[in-house]
């Protein structure tokens, strides 16, 4: 058993250097919540909500959801969920309580993220200000409201994965896979989606003129003509950090939102690997709409 004296004497050695982890993950947190755009979901930025406070409507063709309230708040939030239940949340798409979550909500492209950048994640979200507020509840066409269709629509459409780099590619390909499909989720708003609501995964990236609220969202495989195979990956990297098409046309919308609260955040290199990867896609001919306007 341990004396006094040396308790103390661990705590004050060991104290110093668990403040540093946390102050590291916690920073690493904050780059991976950037990179998945968390607060451009889960804040009522036009009503100027609290950060993560939840009240984000998304008009979807099922309805109406709303982003829920994400804050470190035990009671409204998320402040009683243990490391396990935060990992399990966005890796299987099943809550705490263990009800299925609807697929507005990405888990179909967080679940291949690796355990430790989630628990970075977790400080990250934890370090922030509570907010006591309800989150609201969604507002969805019959028969979507009933919550344990879910478990079906999982059956069909849901595989759960993980990330493994591809020997075949390189550091940077492997970086810019990891981010597009999991950590950014491109994927979510730039795939057609089936009348279930699951992405269609042999037009992967090919844009949809039924994207979130209701916008069009433009073909982003690297086709010459209707997608961005015209583009360099300089084009791209420029585009994601400034908002700026090669045209010198800004992004809007949807997107706009996404280069504002995500990717302008990211590091160059990282930008550059988006895009490296996005042009490494099969070439899908769908024209939707001219990425550089959209």
């Amino acid at each position: 058993m341990l004396r006094f004296p040396t308790l103390i004497l661990l705590l004050l050695v060991l104290t110093p250097a668990d403040a540093l982890a946390e102050a590291d993950a916690i920073e690493r947190g904050e780059y991976i919540f950037n990179a998945a755009g968390c607060a451009g979901c889960h804040t009522d930025l036009k009503g100027n909500g609290p950060l993560l406070a939840g009240g984000r409507p998304l008009e979807t063709p099922f309805g109406r959801f709303y982003g829920p309230n994400i804050t470190p708040d035990p009671q409204h939030g998320i402040g009683a969920w243990t490391d396990e239940q935060f990992v399990t949340a966005l890796k299987t798409g099943v809550s705490p309580a263990g009800k299925p979550y609807y697929p507005a909500f990405p888990f179909t492209s967080f679940n291949r993220a690796k355990p430790e950048d989630l628990l970075d994640l977790k400080a990250y979200i934890f370090s922030l200000p509570p907010v006591a507020q309800p989150s609201r509840a969604h507002e969805l066409r019959f028969p979507f409201g009933w919550r344990p269709l879910l478990w079906g629509w999982r059956m069909l459409n849901f595989k759960p994965a993980t990330f493994a780099e591809d020997p075949n590619q390189d550091v940077q390909l492997n970086r810019g896979r990891y981010l597009v499909d999991t950590l950014t989720h491109c994927g979510e708003c730039h795939t057609p989606r089936n009348a279930l609501g699951a992405t269609d995964a042999d037009r992967r990236m090919a844009g949809t003129v039924a994207g979130p609220e209701g916008q069009t969202v433009p073909n982003i495989s690297p086709h010459p003509d209707t997608g961005i195979g015209a583009w360099s990956v300089a084009d791209l990297t420029s585009l994601l950090k400034s908002g700026l098409t090669p045209e010198f046309d800004s992004v809007g919308g949807s997107m706009g939102e996404v280069v504002e609260q995500s990717t302008s955040r990211l590091l160059d290199e990282d930008l550059e690997a988006i895009a490296m990867y996005l042009l490494s896609l099969p070439s899908i001919d769908n024209l939707i709409a001219k990425p550089s306007t959209e």
